[in-house]
């Protein structure tokens, strides 16, 4: 859920999870985005597409619906899905709208959990447990220039898998978030000063290099397959390292 182009995140997790044998349900959030997702997902080969805006729980019940009569069961969820109000992510958090705090925690912490308890009887028919995984950044940890409240709600998303994985655990189902590093996406672009930044992320991270969609597309085909049968409640960061300087240069 939340798949919009070639540059998601998103595509490489779904282009990967295809590549290991998996059959794929896409969703677009309205019918404006329906022919931007359609090719993806006649390229992915995905069995279903459906609209599903995870603010109107009627949407989710269409899908649910769809997705019992055609697989009866799901294996795995990716819920990649954010929204905060663009001028909410210039100048200073305090100066955050009380609209815009509240429309940026819906969309992109509330969606999860209605998501998934949407489909926990889906997840809990999975054969060998099944795996909810959805997308952080580590705004949500430490203060990043010009993330704001996309930071606060992300960091509320990570309090959410925890909750979710504790809620989910005994059903065999498990629930973590990949932290990724800057890479250029339609989100990033969003982001003053972002794009701008990656030069400098890539010369200074333990690895030297900024992270591919083939990066995370790997460590997200191993967090929703039993490779990770013993992990849940996890933030894992695919991010080059990043996450572990003590400081940084912005440029």
């Amino acid at each position: 859920v939340g798949i919009a182009n070639h540059r998601s995140i998103a595509y490489g997790i779904a282009d990967a999870a295809v590549k290991h044998g998996a059959d794929l349900a896409l969703t677009y959030q309205s019918p404006r985005l329906h022919s931007k997702v359609a090719p993806l997902a006649q390229e992915l080969g995905a069995s279903i597409l459906m609209q599903c805006d995870l603010t109107d729980e009627s949407e989710i019940e269409s899908v649910v619906q769809e997705l019992e009569t055609k697989w009866g069961k799901l294996d795995f969820l990716v819920h990649a899905v954010a929204f905060a109000k663009r001028e909410e992510l210039d100048g200073r958090f305090l100066d955050t709208s009380r609209d815009g705090f509240a429309r940026a925690m819906d969309v992109s912490v509330y969606s999860l959990v209605a998501l998934v308890r949407g489909c926990e009887g889906l997840l809990k028919k999975a054969n060998n447990g099944a795996s909810v995984v959805t997308l952080s950044y580590y705004g949500a940890q430490k203060a990043v220039p010009n993330y704001n409240v996309m930071g606060v709600a992300k960091a509320a998303l990570e309090s959410a898998v925890r909750y979710l994985a504790l809620d989910l655990g005994r059903e065999g189902i498990r629930v973590n978030a990949i932290s990724s590093g800057a890479i250029k996406t339609l989100s990033a672009a969003g982001i003053k000063g972002m794009r701008s930044r990656l030069g400098a992320i890539g010369e200074q991270v333990p690895l030297g290099r900024n992270i591919s969609l083939d990066d995370i597309g790997k460590a997200g085909v191993a967090m929703l397959s039993d490779l990770s049968s013993g992990m849940t409640g996890e933030i894992v960061h695919v991010d080059s390292g990043y996450h572990a300087l003590g400081a940084f240069l912005s440029d």
